[in-house]
């Protein structure tokens, strides 16, 4: 999977595309649970898309029978809100695939479903060279070469493309575009927000696996030595008050929140919506809580942020 290219509307946009059933991606709320369906070439980046969806929040089935599908969504719908986005990925495992999920489509929209078709695609050199990589065979290929599965795949899914609502074309686009792509068509807001989780940690008792920045605060002075302070943690005001009245703790919050700003914004362009930044001192419960706490409390106010704050090692000492 390389990337991904869209199908341009007569208007020009490049997101959410017309198809022949008059659907729109951005913005279109079917009643009760939303559905889509993701098909295309093999080899054109479905289970990529899948990932996506599923990052997005949707509940995703792949290669369920098109036979099922209308039982999955009945089943979702009744799932007392807990499910309210499905989407089912599609391949032509069955040869009876496009008559079958043609039926299905209509029989949604028939419930008030209004199912959403996304349509993945490649051209045929880019396909040949994905087959090549994996060294796999064509599911359409049979004794004949691979170029023959991809034509006659490629002519079984033609009443697919023309009714799909979203047509992409994976061939020449790298993976992040086309993930910004389908965020943009089956996203919310709420998706699309970066989750930081500040994590204050004690560095003797080692540094948090899940952490993708660390960040060493031992360079202010230790409230630990200070005996009117020690007992208290830095979420006592006290404490706060002393670790951030140091020399270089304003300027170092400061310009480190820059830094978490720049890297977030890169990290938001290849598709990562989860940081979890560590941010230690020799104890986890002095320095490292009122540093964590204060940077918490400034980047809430940020757009497209959401933070929450996690204390490790309080209360191990």
């Amino acid at each position: 999977m390389t990337g991904g290219a869209v199908d341009q509307t007569a208007e020009g946009d490049s997101t959410a595309s017309r198809g022949a059933r008059g659907g729109v991606i951005a913005g279109s709320e079917p009643p009760g649970i939303e559905v889509t369906l993701v098909s295309g070439l093999s080899g054109a980046g479905r289970s990529t898309a899948a990932k996506v969806l599923e990052d997005l929040g949707w509940f995703v089935v792949d290669n369920l029978p098109p036979e099922l599908i209308a039982t999955m969504v009945d089943l979702g719908a009744r799932a007392r809100g807990e499910i309210t986005r499905i989407a089912v990925v599609m391949d032509v495992r069955s040869r009876a695939f496009t008559a079958d999920l043609g039926a299905v489509i209509k029989d949604l929209d028939a419930r008030g479903y209004k199912p959403r078709l996304l349509f993945l695609e490649a051209s045929d050199a880019v396909l040949v060279r994905r087959f090549e990589q994996v060294r796999r065979s064509h599911p359409l290929q049979g004794d004949g070469r691979l170029v023959d599965g991809i034509a006659a795949e490629r002519e079984l899914l033609r009443p697919l493309r023309e009714n799909a609502d979203l047509v992409v074309d994976t061939s020449t686009v790298p993976v992040p575009q086309l993930r910004a792509t389908l965020e943009r068509a089956f996203g919310t807001e709420t998706a699309q927000v970066t989750r930081i989780t500040l994590v204050s940690f004690g560095y003797k008792y080692g540094l948090p696996m899940d952490s993708d920045l660390v960040v060493d605060v031992r360079f202010l002075p230790n409230p630990y030595w200070i005996p009117e302070l020690r007992d208290f943690t830095g979420r006592d005001e006290t404490v706060r008050d002393y670790v951030l009245s140091q020399d270089g703790a304003e300027e170092f919050i400061g310009r480190y929140l820059e830094l978490l700003r720049l890297v977030g914004a890169g990290y938001r362009r290849e598709g990562k919506r989860y940081l979890t930044v560590a941010v230690g001192c020799t104890g986890g419960k002095h320095r490292s809580v009122a540093i964590s706490e204060e940077m918490a409390r400034r980047l809430a106010g940020s757009e497209g942020v959401t933070v929450n704050v996690t204390h490790r090692d309080l209360g191990r000492e």
